[in-house]
């Protein structure tokens, strides 16, 4: 049976790399190339903002109160690394926590109390959140495929459906 959280997961990581692997092809000028009337002034800053929310997550899944969760990543916004490799790691760092979180966190449907600043207090379920990690990402993934065109050049597929392509076929059941 298909845990989709953790696969939702396992596609986000899937399709960070696949996007980082392509902006490392580009020349390395390219990360802190302005793209003006975009939502991000440089790929630096939309990776940065992809990671630093991944890592936002991260803390409230492992029982950081989120408030305290968003003042700690808020310095992370005005990280600006100078190398691609340098954000390949830093993804991969926290990819690799996370990965660890789900082997110790057992029940993702648990319910936790998420007292959000911009919307207020509610339940939410462990699930939820990895969720939300994964559609974020795309949305921003999907920001730095339209700075990569504005730039000039070509992005790469990171559909959800490409991710279901590179794992191996499920057998039918007879």
């Amino acid at each position: 049976m298909t845990n989709y959280p953790v696969e939702m997961y396992q596609y986000h990581r899937w399709a960070n790399e696949k996007i980082i692997g392509r902006i490392k092809e580009l020349p390395a000028s390219v990360l802190n190339e302005e793209v003006s009337g975009s939502s991000y002034p440089t790929l630096a800053h939309a990776l940065n903002h992809i990671y630093t929310v991944d890592k936002m997550w991260y803390l409230v899944l492992t029982g950081t109160e989120m408030g305290e969760a968003l003042q700690e990543c808020m310095p992370l916004n005005a990280l600006q690394l100078q190398s691609v490799d340098e954000y390949a790691a830093l993804y991969e760092l926290l990819a690799e926590q996370y990965r660890e979180w789900f082997q110790q966190v057992g029940d993702l449907e648990k319910s936790i109390t998420l007292n959000n600043p911009y919307a207020g207090v509610r339940e939410t379920r462990l699930s939820e959140i990895v969720l939300q990690v994964a559609n974020h990402g795309s949305y921003h993934r999907g920001n730095v495929t339209t700075m990569l065109r504005q730039l000039g050049y070509a992005s790469t597929m990171t559909d959800y459906i490409f991710y279901l392509y590179q794992q191996p076929a499920l057998s039918s059941v007879e």
